[in-house]
């Protein structure tokens, strides 16, 4: 019987938001119109930077990419639920539910190696600012770029392969809106001692070694600063900090409590989730143009030239 139940379990039903009809048209709006800001944000981001080429500097080049992730990682979950909200039945297939869940590891993974990049740029921009252009090189760019895609896609296929051969039995409802591994391992009947200790295992390596690049970044660049007589020129060198720092927190401390903490199915999970999958991927693209005067100009002289006169 048992094995039988295991080979039945072809689909998860997703978590619902709501069970009331009208509260779910209500989220179905709301989710809606925060992932076509999220689009129109990130994309008008690319189009900025782009098109104006004073923005054409490593900074706005890791820049790019990052706006780029944020489309991808909204994309990856964010229409599956705009669809379970609408629908009766919150069905996701197995396949669809571990494809799901390997691009969330994959795009995630990498925005967090490139968030760690980014910080590295900064450190080489205020650190060592008469050498910047040589050190961040073009070339070397590209490559850090790669690597950190490399990296990501690596954390995937390290994750998701060892859930595919997990066994599920009668409980088959995900207590979540999305599929995610740490959601997906208590419903399996199978022993998931080795899954956990290489999600635990790669998420420490993966998010402590990044933070640490991060960490280390940022205090040398603390030290440089402090270093600076000029009072403006403190204040100008940190505030190109600001946004990025803002990111990383929105983003590392929402994903890591996630992936750490045990899963009980916890409304707090779903906030989490939200935050890093919905929230950040919006708030990226407002956080650097709302405090960056290089950006701002960019977009006035984009729009100028796309305007008629």
């Amino acid at each position: 019987m048992a094995l039988r139940n295991h080979s039945t379990i072809a689909e998860f039903i997703l978590l619902r938001l709501s069970a009331d009809p009208k509260v779910q048209i209500l989220l179905f709006v709301l989710f809606m119109g925060l992932y076509l800001l999220t689009m129109m944000g990130n994309l008008m981001m690319l189009l900025v930077i782009r098109a104006d080429s004073h923005l054409h500097t490593p900074m706005y080049f890791f820049l790019s990419h990052l706006s780029f992730l944020d489309l991808c990682f909204s994309s990856v979950t964010v229409p599956k639920l705009l669809e379970s909200l609408l629908s009766k039945k919150k069905i996701i297939s197995k396949e669809g539910c571990l494809t799901q869940a390997f691009f969330v590891f994959d795009i995630g993974g990498t925005e967090i190696f490139l968030l760690s990049v980014m910080a590295y740029d900064r450190y080489a921009a205020i650190c060592y600012p008469f050498l910047y252009n040589q050190v961040m090189s073009g070339q070397l760019c590209m490559n850090l770029v790669w690597a950190s895609w490399a990296l990501g896609f690596l954390d995937a296929v390290i994750n998701i392969p060892l859930a595919v051969n997990l066994n599920f039995c009668e409980a088959h409802i995900i207590p979540h809106y999305s599929c995610e591994l740490p959601s997906l391992f208590p419903l399996s009947c199978s022993d998931i001692s080795s899954n956990v200790t290489v999600l635990v295992g790669s998420t420490v390596l993966h998010g402590f070694g990044t933070f640490f690049l991060i960490f280390f970044s940022y205090t040398r660049i603390v030290s440089t600063i402090l270093s600076i007589s000029s009072t403006t020129g403190r204040s100008k060198a940190f505030s190109t900090c600001f946004s990025h720092l803002t990111v990383v927190s929105f983003f590392y401390g929402s994903a890591f409590l996630r992936y750490l903490m045990p899963t009980s199915g916890s409304p707090l999970e779903l906030i989490f989730s939200i935050q890093y999958g919905v929230v950040t991927p919006l708030l990226n693209p407002l956080i650097y143009s709302l405090k960056n005067k290089d950006v701002k100009a960019a977009l006035r002289r984009t729009l100028g030239k796309c305007l008629p006169q």
